[in-house]
């Protein structure tokens, strides 16, 4: 996550004495980079090193449990639900106009918070369940995979997309963005670097996100 936020920074310290084409061009290479990292990360942690992160507790007790439903019922399922998200997915963005004058909110605080809560329901569901049955390495996994995937992949992937379009897009993120973003690393990291988890710790990570969300609506 830190080398994530590494190469978000970059880009945004070294466009101050850049043109657009030389600012694109870095974005261009450091997405390309970004991707080709998140691939290696999916091969080196289900291929080459796949389990290496997985420490049994002596005598902890293991429970196999079987899949419900077959491979192809579950990828059936899966293309039904990324079908529907695609096209509630459109219909949001449509809306954002008309919720932003309604509310009063603005566009970056729509995008940051609202957006990025309902995109990712389906995973917060998951993590907050496993979290219920005390499979919090499960839980912290979905959260962070989750993050991984949009920073590494989707965000890459939409700058390289954007240059078959008239006005690309730059992997340039403005102060407030980049500060949210390495405060929220940061803090990940520390308080899951030992391992342990307690309710104040979550306590914490919440006010951390309605601070942060604070800013983004006042901005």
């Amino acid at each position: 996550m830190f080398a994530v936020v590494v190469a978000f920074v970059i880009p945004e310290v070294f466009s101050m004495d850049m043109n657009e084409t030389k600012t694109l061009s870095l974005s261009v290479g450091i997405s390309i980079i970004l991707i080709g990292l998140y691939l290696a990360a999916l091969f080196f942690k289900l291929v080459t090193h796949r389990g290496v992160y997985q420490h049994d507790k002596k005598g902890a007790e293991h429970h196999e449990e079987e899949p419900e439903w077959g491979k192809g019922k579950a990828l059936a399922i899966l293309l039904i639900a990324t079908l529907a998200v695609a096209y509630v997915s459109e219909n949001l963005v449509h809306s954002l106009e008309a919720v932003a004058e309604t509310f009063g909110w603005t566009e970056l605080f729509i995008g940051v918070i609202i957006v990025a809560i309902v995109g990712n329901a389906a995973e917060h569901a998951s993590a907050i369940i496993m979290a219920f049955k005390n499979k919090m390495d499960i839980a912290v996994e979905i959260a962070v995979g989750s993050t991984l995937q949009i920073a590494m992949f989707v965000a890459p992937l939409l700058v390289l997309i954007s240059l078959l379009y008239p006005n690309p897009m730059p992997l340039v993120f403005s102060l407030p963005e980049l500060v949210a973003m390495v405060s929220a690393v940061l803090l990940t990291i520390v308080i899951s670097n030992d391992g342990e988890s307690n309710w104040f710790e979550g306590l914490t990570m919440l006010a951390a996100y309605v601070i942060i969300g604070i800013g983004f609506f006042l901005l």
